[in-house]
């Protein structure tokens, strides 16, 4: 008991003092926070407010609005061997190497007006169209654009077919989301989705190509080059084309064709046939430091002109070498892509107001774009013919040879003043015709020479 007594009085002994020195050493923090300044320290971060997701977006409605629109498409080609002989007459056809690729297609119009990729109908002796739905069509080629890799199908059906509207590529936005719809690896109906990565992207600045394309990491594989990017209200605004991998598979990166282009070449296609060409007529270069520190310039972004074409829109206008191209209409001009994807959404014909800099004055004036008189091919420098040479060979086409770079050609006894007739027994009316034809697939060239003889050239 007595045990029990003293543990009790020791313990509230022990709590009466807890107490009093809690008391006395709270009272005295208490005093000196009291009588110290407080400041606020400035942090370099800030405290998220919102509760909600940064965005909240739903694909749902833009797939199912573009799925039904997207083809597969099948290309039967016959490759040619090279057994010749006894043994090709002993063979005959049979030894011949049938081919089949495949790839992507947008209807782009109820009545089955189809956009594709050129490379994926090229050499085509048949083509295959099968819809989401499993209907199988056989597909006519309308028209071609080697560069600018796009070609125009029809199919017969009588039923009204979904389709893609057109959207307009130079409203979209670094960022944006988009949806790669195609057929990769035959999967059909195969929806992916990424942003936006770059515009104007040009892939190889020593091809010689006036490549522009959208950018973007949507995933895209083999089979779905011609398929379709869209935006998130269900919009054509690309034609997948191309991927960049070292793998050959898809590693992060992917490029379509911007949907103003794509736009101007089918109605182009349908309508003339080949591509409307509007050019400004001059050459250059983009601008950057090296470039701006060897020529002098203050500027480190636009197109400077260095040579001026006579007869061509540039020159009527008064556009000179040295001169710094900044913005064509609205469009800024900082790489040779955003001066090449902007004019080839527009036709011979058209103006177009350039602003530029000239001795660090900044002007502007109005342009009016032509059609290109000159293209070079196989290794020859082609010009228009004119009035003169006309009349003088009873001609109402075709193309002279101004200088010819092809040793095959000259060996031929092919020469300067020669006029190109027919390609592929297909006649040339103007240079415009020429970039209808890859070099690598020619079978024929008809030349007239200086003395009015006709003169073919076979390629095996």
């Amino acid at each position: 008991m007595k045990s029990t007594l003293k543990t009790l009085m020791i313990a509230a002994v022990s709590a009466l003092v807890t107490l009093a020195a809690h008391d006395y050493f709270s009272n005295e923090k208490i005093e000196v926070v009291e009588n110290e300044k407080l400041s606020l320290i400035p942090t370099t971060y800030s405290f998220k407010t919102n509760s909600l997701a940064a965005e909240m977006t739903d694909f749902t409605q833009a797939a199912e609005k573009t799925v039904n629109a997207v083809v597969h498409v099948k290309n039967t080609s016959i490759q040619k061997s090279n057994i010749s002989g006894w043994l090709r007459n002993f063979y005959g056809d049979d030894y011949d190497e049938k081919r089949i690729g495949t790839g992507s297609g947008v209807i782009v119009s109820p009545d089955g007006l189809i956009i594709t990729n050129y490379h994926v109908i090229e050499d085509a002796t048949e083509i295959e169209v099968t819809s989401n739905k499993n209907k199988t069509y056989t597909a006519q080629v309308i028209g071609s654009d080697p560069s600018t890799d796009l070609a125009v199908l029809k199919i017969k059906t009588d039923e009204s077919l979904p389709f893609i509207p057109f959207g307009n590529s130079e409203l979209a936005r670094i960022g944006e989301w988009v949806l790669a719809v195609g057929n990769p690896f035959n999967l059909n109906s195969t929806v992916t989705a990424g942003i936006i990565s770059a515009k104007s992207r040009d892939l190889n600045d020593r091809d010689s190509k006036n490549q522009s394309f959208i950018q973007t990491d949507a995933a895209v594989n083999m089979g779905n080059s011609g398929g379709a990017l869209v935006n998130t209200d269900g919009e054509l605004i690309g034609i997948n084309t191309a991927i960049s991998s070292i793998t050959g598979g898809f590693v992060g990166y992917s490029f379509a064709v911007p949907s103003n282009i794509v736009r101007k070449v089918f109605e182009d296609l349908i309508e003339y046939g080949n591509v409307q060409k509007g050019l400004l007529g001059v050459s250059g270069s983009a601008l950057n430091a090296e470039l701006a520190e060897k020529f002098d310039v203050k500027e480190t972004q636009g197109f400077l002109i260095a040579n001026v074409i006579e007869g061509m829109g540039a020159s009527d206008a008064g556009l000179q070498s040295g001169d710094i191209i900044k913005k064509v209409d609205e469009v800024k001009i900082n790489t040779f892509s955003d001066l090449t994807g902007y004019l080839s959404t527009k036709r011979p014909g058209e103006k177009v107001e350039v602003s530029y800099s000239r001795e660090n004055t900044n002007n502007k004036i109005i342009v009016t774009l032509k059609k290109t008189n000159t293209t070079e091919f196989l290794g020859m420098y082609l010009t228009n013919i004119n009035s003169e040479q006309k009349e003088y060979f009873g001609l109402d086409q075709g193309v002279i040879i101004k200088e010819l770079m092809n040793r095959r050609l000259y060996r031929y006894g092919i020469d300067n003043g020669f006029i190109l007739l027919e390609i592929n027994n297909k006649k040339i009316k103007d240079v415009s015709d020429i970039d209808a034809f890859n070099v690598n697939n020619l079978n024929s060239i008809l030349f007239l020479k200086p003395d009015g003889e006709k003169e073919r050239i076979i390629f095996e």
